[in-house]
C-alpha cells in the first residue's frame, strides 16, 4: 500500500518507519524543513533505540520517503496516517490545532478517495469534528472515510510496540475503510478490536488513566510500607501474581511523567467535567503523582534540616530510561524545588541533557558523568532509572562524596548491594532505610 503519514514525531515516525519495515511505501510529511532534511539524511530527531537503523533501512530500499510537501505525499496515497500533536492547553483541554491544521492540509491537496486514520490521542467526538472540517473542503469528487487508530506506545520501546503490539484498536463507521486498515496491519499478526469510532477514542484516554492510577496506588501503598516497616517491592511483588492484577506499572517510585499520562489523565478529566461527571478517582490520581513528585526533596529537608549551601548529585534527567524525552519530567519539579531552597544541583544524564537545558537553563548544573555530578556532593538523588544507574560502582561513588547519602526514587538497588558498602545512608521509596558507618 501506498501510505502517507503527517507527523514526524515519536508516533508519526515510528509508525511510518515500521510500516515500511513490513512492506508497504511509506511518506512521511512535517512541515519543519530542518527536521525533514536531518531525516533524509538518516538522522532522527529523536532518540528511541532501534528507529534510526529501520530509517536508514528502509529509506535505503527506496520504501520510506520523508517530503515537506503535502501534494507530493498524499498523491496516489490509499491511507492517510495523521500522527500530529495534541499538547495540553491551560484548561486540561486538548490543543487541536494542529489536528485541525493537518485537515485543512489534506483537504487542500487531496485529490483522490482515501482512508483518514487518525492516530493522535484526542477527545471523544474528535474524528467527527476533523472529518466535516475536510469534506468543507475537500474536491467534491473526493471521498474520505475516517478511523480511529490510537497508538499506545512507550518512548523507550516504540519500535517493539509498534511490531508487536498488544491489540490493534479500528473505531469506523464504514466496514470497508475498517478492513483497508485490518489490511494495512495484517503482517503484524496482531488481535484487533473493531468498534465505534467514539468508543476507540475513549478506548486511547481510558487506558492511559487506568495506568497512570495503578501508578498512584502502589506509590500510595509504598508511602503507606515506609511508615508501617513493609518493603513495597514484596508487597507489589505478591499483588502482582494475582492475574486480575498483573505485575506491569506496580513499581513503586517518583510518579509518572512523559508526553502520555499525565497529559492523558488531565484531558480525560476535563471531558468528564464538560459532561457533569465528577471523575474524583482521576483527581486523586492527580494528586498522589504531584505529591510523590516532591518526595525525595521531602525526604532530603527531613535529613538536612535544610538544604541551603548543599550539593545535589541529580542522576537521571528524562521521565524514563532508553528515552531523551523531558515532558513532564519529574526531574523538573525536583529540580526547580532544589534550586529554591538553595541547593546546588548538578545533574547527569546519559541522553536528554541537551534537551533538559532548553526547560531548566541555568536553573542548574550539567556534568558529563555520574561521577562527575556526585563529587563532594552532600547527596545523590536518583531520578530516572538507567541501567548506568543500576550498574553504578556504589562504594567508588560513595568515596568521592562529601557525605555519602543517597535517595533513591526507583528503587535501583537492592538491598545486598547497600550492605556491601562501608559507609552509606540509603533511602529508598517504600522500603527501610539502610545506614551503614555513619556517626
Amino acid at each position: 500500500m501506498k501510505i502517507a503519514v503527517l507527523g514526524t514525531g515519536y508516533v508519526g515516525l515510528s509508525t511510518g518507519v515500521c510500516l515500511s519495515e513490513i512492506g508497504h511505501s511509506v511518506i512521511c510529511i512535517d512541515t519543519d524543513e530542518q527536521k525533514i532534511k536531518s531525516l533524509r539524511q538518516g538522522i532522527s530527531p529523536i532518540y528511541e533505540p532501534g528507529l534510526e537503523t529501520l530509517l536508514v533501512q528502509n529509506a535505503a530500499a527506496g520504501r520510506l520517503l520523508f517530503t515537506t510537501s503535502h501534494r507530493e505525499a498524499l498523491i496516489g496515497a490509499e491511507i492517510i496516517i495523521i500522527a500530529v500533536g495534541t499538547p495540553q492547553r491551560d484548561d486540561g483541554g486538548a490543543d487541536l490545532s494542529y489536528l485541525e491544521q493537518a485537515a485543512k492540509d489534506i483537504a487542500a491537496h487531496l485529490v483522490q478517495s482515501a482512508v483518514v486514520v487518525l492516530k493522535s490521542t484526542v477527545p471523544v467526538g474528535t474524528n467527527e469534528f476533523i472529518e466535516k472540517i475536510m469534506e468543507d473542503q475537500c474536491n467534491e469528487r473526493v471521498t474520505l472515510e475516517m478511523v480511529s487508530n490510537p497508538e499506545f506506545l512507550r518512548q523507550g520501546s516504540a519500535i517493539m510496540d509498534t511490531m508487536q503490539p498488544d491489540r490493534i484498536i479500528i473505531g469506523f463507521d464504514n466496514e470497508e475503510a475498517a478492513m483497508k486498515v485490518q489490511e494495512m496491519y495484517r503482517p503484524l499478526n496482531a488481535p484487533f478490536v473493531l468498534t465505534s469510532i467514539k468508543s476507540a477514542e475513549m478506548i486511547k484516554y481510558a487506558s492511559n488513566a487506568f495506568l497512570a492510577t495503578k501508578i498512584s496506588f502502589i506509590n500510595e501503598v509504598a508511602n503507606l510500607c515506609g511508615v508501617v516497616g513493609a518493603d513495597v517491592e514484596d508487597v507489589a511483588k505478591g499483588m502482582g501474581k494475582d492475574k486480575r492484577i498483573g505485575e506491569s506499572f506496580l513499581q513503586p517510585g517518583i510518579g509518572y511523567g512523559g508526553s502520555c499520562f499525565p497529559k492523558d489523565v488531565k484531558a480525560l478529566l476535563h471531558t468528564a467535567n464538560l459532561h457533569g461527571i465528577q471523575f474524583s478517582l482521576l483527581k486523586e490520581t492527580v494528586a498522589i503523582n504531584d505529591f510523590q513528585q516532591e518526595l525525595l526533596v521531602t525526604k532530603a529537608i527531613k535529613r538536612f534540616g535544610e538544604l541551603k549551601g548543599k550539593k545535589v548529585a541529580m542522576l537521571g534527567l528524562a521521565f524514563k530510561p532508553e528515552t531523551d524525552d523531558m515532558r513532564e519530567a519529574p526531574s523538573i519539579k525536583i529540580a526547580r524545588s532544589l534550586a529554591k531552597l538553595g541547593a546546588e544541583v548538578v545533574a547527569y544524564d546519559p541522553v536528554a541533557i541537551d534537551n533538559a537545558k532548553k526547560i531548566l537553563r541555568d536553573t542548574i548544573r550539567y556534568a558529563s558523568s555520574a561521577h562527575e555530578a556526585a563529587l563532594d556532593a552532600d547527596a545523590v538523588f536518583i531520578v530516572t532509572e538507567w541501567n548506568e544507574f543500576r550498574h553504578l560502582n556504589l562504594e567508588a561513588l560513595m568515596n568521592i562524596m562529601k557525605q555519602p547519602i543517597v535517595f533513591d526514587g526507583r528503587n535501583c538497588f537492592g538491598e545486598e548491594r547497600i550492605r556491601a558498602c562501608k559507609k552509606i545512608e540509603y533511602y529508598p521509596i517504600g522500603r527501610p532505610s539502610i545506614i551503614i558507618g555513619m556517626t
